[in-house]
């Protein structure tokens, strides 16, 4: 794969969590915010649309959204 596709992967698998958990961009930022981190909802929405955000700020928001796990593969 190239650098894009694994980008769009990476964003498009944080959406589907996002969207599992029925969590908007504003309640990530809330979320966010409680843990200590200074998000607001317009950041987010543009690293997540870039698809450039780094591991950090995806496990802080898997963490925010109270998802334990991830599932990789596409089944």
């Amino acid at each position: 794969m190239r650098e894009k596709e694994w980008s769009d992967r990476v964003k498009g698998l944080l959406k589907a969590e996002l969207k599992r958990r029925n969590v908007g961009y504003k309640q990530l930022a809330e979320r966010l915010e409680a843990m200590g981190i200074h998000e607001t909802e317009k950041n987010i929405n543009n690293k997540i649309a870039r698809g450039g955000f780094t591991a950090v700020f995806f496990i802080q928001c898997l963490i925010a959204i109270g998802c334990p796990t991830l599932r990789l593969d596409d089944a």
